[in-house]
């Protein structure tokens, strides 16, 4: 049964945890270049030869990270972030995806964090459904430098991947952008507030649908050129966020080949 008090977590994004080849390296990287710190994080139950650790911004905590596994890693799984989206009821959202043509990959209750499971949507992208143990603090209206700001799905079909979130977390369509030869850009969110965007990736864009999470910076242009410095790619970009606003972004790779974004906001 669902526990009231979390019911407003629903189709929010609540956690971003990075699974890598290179924990240490990662770290290393991260904190260089978004100005995040990490803090130890102990699981209950899990081994202790593959420790859990949180990446804090400031006080506050934001993801975490932790080696990609081994088995994960011999089956061709690339280093990759994975996004915790909030649900009242875990498993009603696991079997409802199911019913849609989803996968349900993997289970697992944390004691006093909360249960989630690993999906990937009838597209293929991989996400993972949350129940937290106690609700978490509002989001910030506006977020800031190190927080996550927009969740971008690159799919093979965005209207039967809108269909399928809009049914497990209530998303709504918000505004969408045509892109030209490259199709609308069709941006999302629960109560009217936009939280990221879909569309139909195009066939220069090489791998599976997937999707990508952008996060705040001072300046976009600067954190690309720390990022090549860093031993990470630039993917796309920088580039002015065609909405008129004079955003940047950016879209890169770290050195274990995890695809991320940046995000920086005019003046």
């Amino acid at each position: 049964m669902a526990d009231a008090s979390v019911a407003t977590v629903r189709g929010r994004f609540l956690w971003y945890e990075l699974l890598t080849s290179d924990p240490k390296a990662a770290q290393k990287f991260y904190t260089k270049l978004i100005g995040w710190s990490a803090a130890p994080f102990e699981v209950p139950g899990a081994p202790s030869d593959n420790p859990y650790s949180m990446w804090m911004n400031g006080e506050a905590p934001v993801g975490g990270f932790i080696q990609l596994p081994e088995e994960a890693q011999k089956a061709g799984a690339p280093s990759h972030w994975l996004a915790y989206i909030g649900t009242p009821d875990v498993d009603a959202t696991a079997a409802e995806a199911q019913k849609l043509g989803a996968t349900v990959h993997h289970r697992m209750e944390i004691p006093t964090v909360g249960r989630f499971a690993i999906i990937a949507d009838p597209q293929g992208a991989v996400f993972a459904a949350y129940t937290p143990a106690e609700p978490p603090a509002e989001p910030p209206a506006t977020p800031g430098v190190g927080e996550f700001s927009w969740h971008e799905l690159a799919t093979s079909d965005h209207e039967a991947a809108f269909d399928f979130y809009h049914r497990l977390f209530g998303w709504e369509k918000t505004e969408s952008m045509d892109m030209g030869p490259a199709g609308v850009y069709q941006m999302y969110g629960p109560n009217g507030e936009t939280l990221g965007g879909m569309f139909n990736k195009t066939s220069d864009m090489p791998g599976p649908p997937c999707w990508m999470y952008y996060t705040v910076v001072p300046d976009a242009e600067a954190a690309a050129e720390k990022v090549k410095k860093s031993g990470g790619q630039v993917v796309s970009g920088p580039m002015e966020v065609p909405d008129g606003s004079g955003d940047m972004i950016v879209q890169c790779m770290d050195p274990q080949g995890a695809a991320f974004a940046l995000h920086s906001r005019k003046g």
